[in-house]
């Protein structure tokens, strides 16, 4: 279908997905979504220098993961495999000769410290960095001896004098460029593999992407595509380049500013549809106030008429709030599931109905699956020793309750809820008994049992630890405080 929309994400597998990778294909996926067309996935694998063993396996995984799913790829197929640059070198060298035989692309003998004298020498004159097209004028002879001699050689495009390359940008408008300031960029390397900018623009045709739509650090770039594209006679795509994604301070995020790897996030237990909907509004807003939405409805939504120019800032609190308000609308067994696989092995060999006790009570507020498991291990870890002297009305107190507590019936500890009141109860009755009231209560029973001032609801502590556990915090902190009136 000649008008069928078509659109692509093209990674290099040099290492993880980042949240700038997964922001193109979500716009892309988005768009072609939206068009009723197609989305493809192609690996761009021609800098061999820096490919990372299982980047691909990981790429699919994480989109596995978030529910992206792409018509075409390298595990799908498609009627324009194959999707791996590496597999298409016949076509590369291919359009490589056409080039030269139309005379836009040439031979270049340079060496990389020729290369680096000509950089310094433009430098030291505030020039801009380019290549000189010392090998742009050499005769089709001489070429052809040194490269019969094996001679090492790149191919270069002839970028041509006094032109302007226009480019409508769907986001941006109206781009122009002097072909003044375009380097003569090289096409294909000398160990037989093209750059990115020859195998982008040959498998784009290829492949019948209609729109190219990539990060703004491709702009720069993006005359020397459209010259290929006039230099074969082909029709370009359309072209939309996404504003940078910042930092809180504005300044560039990248892959050395911290947290930006996707599986981080699912590590953390960011969920898939919350991290989707955070990375959406990294650029592109709605039509109305609207924060909160389904895959299927920024699929209906998305245009790219509303994505800003503007850098968009990463804001980390705001991914954190947004999970959050999804956490919140998880059943207890989705909550479950989710907490389960990151707490510590002895925790989930105790009893699993007071385990899971404690994520229901614990799970308002969370801001990760990572965030209530770990809220969850700090619930059962052991009491840390007080520093608080007691006199004999709080021992007392504390032995009690521990006594109230154990004459409870031993079925009153797996109602969880009638527990808590029962625990009031006691609590309560040894206060009156003893002269303690109010705050008195509660701090010297948290105190007793964890060793700290803070924490979850004490009654609902009592739950998630049981019987045993909750009478043996009791009497371990009596102990204490008798060893400490013994030293004294």
């Amino acid at each position: 279908m000649a008008n069928e929309v078509r659109t692509r994400y093209a990674p290099s597998p040099t290492g993880y997905l980042h949240v700038g990778g997964l922001r193109t294909a979500l716009y892309n996926y988005l768009f072609a979504r939206a068009q009723g067309g197609k989305l493809l996935l192609r690996v761009e694998d021609t800098d061999r220098t820096r490919l990372v063993e299982g980047a691909v396996e990981n790429f699919l995984d994480v989109f596995d993961w978030l529910g992206i799913h792409f018509d075409e790829s390298p595990k799908v197929g498609g009627p324009c495999a194959p999707y791996v640059q590496s597999e298409r070198l016949a076509m590369y060298r291919e359009a490589t000769q056409h080039l030269a035989a139309a005379g836009h692309a040439y031979v270049c003998f340079c060496t990389a410290e020729r290369l680096d004298q000509v950089r310094s020498d433009q430098q030291a004159r505030s020039l801009p960095p380019m290549y000189d097209r010392h090998c742009r004028s050499l005769s089709t002879a001489e070429v052809a001896r040194r490269v019969a001699a094996g001679e090492p050689h790149v191919w270069r495009m002839a970028v041509p004098d006094h032109q302007t390359v226009e480019i409508h940008d769907l986001i941006r408008g109206d781009v122009n460029f002097e072909t003044a300031t375009i380097d003569d960029q090289v096409l294909m390397k000398s160990d037989g593999f093209p750059t990115y900018h020859l195998a982008n623009v040959v498998d784009d045709h290829h492949m019948r992407i209609s729109h190219v739509i990539r990060g703004e650090e491709w702009l720069p770039s993006t005359p020397k595509h459209v010259l290929l594209y006039r230099f074969f006679g082909w029709e370009p795509p359309q072209f939309a380049h996404l504003p940078l994604l910042l930092n809180p301070d504005r300044s560039k995020m990248s892959k050395r500013s911290g947290d930006v790897a996707v599986e981080a996030y699912r590590d953390k237990g960011i969920l898939p549809a919350a991290l989707l909907n955070f990375v959406a509004l990294l650029g592109w807003h709605p039509q109305d106030e609207r924060e909160f939405f389904s895959l299927d409805e920024l699929v209906h939504e998305f245009t790219l008429e509303r994505v800003n120019k503007a850098g968009a800032v990463f804001d980390q609190a705001k991914l954190k709030w947004m999970n959050t308000e999804y956490l919140s609308k998880l059943d207890d067994e989705q909550m479950w599931n989710g907490v389960a696989p990151l707490l510590p092995e002895p925790l989930l060999e105790q009893d699993a109905a007071r385990v899971r006790y404690a994520v229901t009570s614990l799970r308002p507020g969370a801001e990760s699956f990572a965030d209530l498991a770990a809220k969850v291990g700090e619930a059962f870890a052991p009491a840390l020793a007080m520093v608080e002297s007691w006199d004999e009305a709080h021992v007392n107190f504390v032995a009690g309750v521990a006594d109230g507590l154990s004459a409870l019936p031993a079925a009153q500890w797996n109602e969880f809820e009638s527990l808590m009141q029962q625990f009031k109860a006691v609590a309560n009755a040894q206060g009156a008994q003893h002269g303690l009231k109010g705050k008195a209560i509660w701090m010297t029973l948290r105190l007793a049992c964890t060793g700290r001032e803070h924490g979850p609801e004490l009654g609902r502590l009592v739950g998630m630890w049981g019987r045993e556990a909750t009478l043996n915090r009791l009497h371990e902190a009596m102990a204490r405080q008798l060893s400490a009136e013994t030293r004294a």
